[in-house]
């Protein structure tokens, strides 16, 4: 065990016992959406995944501990701190320890908490990647970096569309890192079903995707993306949201915003615009991502049984 980590006691259970359990992040929360909705959003994906027959396990760093798995009360007590809280990456959990202070966990953050718990499996909204101008900026999320060497699976609804999405696919592929569409030949683009560009894999269920994930774990490591789209009804029409995100990209850069305040940035901006249509689909496909999540963490469990029964 980690000298700096916290495992809740469900989730602790449920590892030793070889059930499944599906990471969440805990940026979400204090830096996706306003409170309460934050705090709602957060409990309600938990209970999608219990639903979906497997453990929830929000992560984050408070009072400088790595939590797996947070109380009702503690995920109160981030959405209510929101803003003021850290948004934590890699390069940041070192800090937050010595510091004894508290951190809301980016993709990356995540999943390397989630492998120091055990858990292979973790739903988020969707990844960060190489933004719009990188090639002068630089400016590419840990996310990809974390993916290339983190055994964590990731479901999440593709790349943010505030993202070069392009870009981001072909730092993903220069870094080994597979990316799955789950029921979909192509990668879909956060608030929208397609991106335009492929994927490596199509996978349509479950156990296609869990005999992926452990073929990778068992040889080369490393992360997997496994991209979900969001649900029919949710879907925003690219022009309409690729317009609503020019304008608020072009708002980010007369600003100035730079670095890991872009994205809260540009999602509350573009929440404004659309007038709160985004932050709906926003909420709807995590949900989803979340029971897709769960499913896929329980066949990995149901195939390592059978393979040791």
């Amino acid at each position: 065990m980690n000298q700096y980590l916290d495992i809740a006691e469900e989730v602790k259970k449920a590892l030793a016992q070889g059930k499944p359990v599906v990471a969440l992040e805990s940026t979400i929360i204090s830096h996706g959406m306003p409170y309460p909705k934050n705090v709602q959003t957060a409990m309600a994906v938990e209970d999608v995944v219990r639903q979906g027959g497997a453990v929830p396990a929000t992560i984050a760093v408070i009072g400088g501990r790595l939590k797996a798995g947070l109380s009702p009360e503690e995920i109160e007590y981030l959405g209510k701190k929101g803003l003021s809280v850290t948004k934590a990456s890699r390069r940041d959990l070192p800090i937050l320890l010595a510091q004894k202070a508290d951190g809301a966990t980016t993709v990356a953050a995540t999943m390397i908490i989630a492998e120091m718990a055990g858990i292979r499996v973790f739903c988020t909204g969707g990844i960060g990647g190489v933004h719009r101008g990188a090639e002068t900026t630089l400016d590419i999320s840990a996310d990809l970096e974390e993916l290339s060497r983190t055994g964590v699976a990731v479901v999440c609804a593709g790349a943010k569309s505030i993202l070069d999405i392009g870009l981001t696919l072909e730092y993903l592929e220069t870094k080994g890192v597979p990316v799955l569409g789950y029921g979909t030949d192509e990668l879909p683009a956060f608030y929208t079903k397609s991106s335009g560009f492929g994927v490596d894999c199509r996978v349509d269920s479950p156990e296609e995707a869990a005999k992926i994930l452990l073929a990778r774990e068992a040889t080369v490591g490393g992360g997997t993306l496994i991209a979900n789209p969001v649900p029919d009804e949710y879907s925003m029409a690219p022009e309409y949201i690729n317009a609503k995100i020019d304008e608020a990209v072009a708002e980010a850069n007369r600003l100035g915003i730079k670095g890991k305040e872009t994205t809260p940035f540009l999602l509350d901006r573009i929440q404004k615009i659309t007038g709160g249509e985004s932050l709906e689909t926003n909420i709807a496909l995590v949900k989803n991502n979340a029971r897709v999540a769960a499913a896929i963490a329980k066949a990995i469990a149901a195939q390592e049984q059978e393979k040791h029964s």
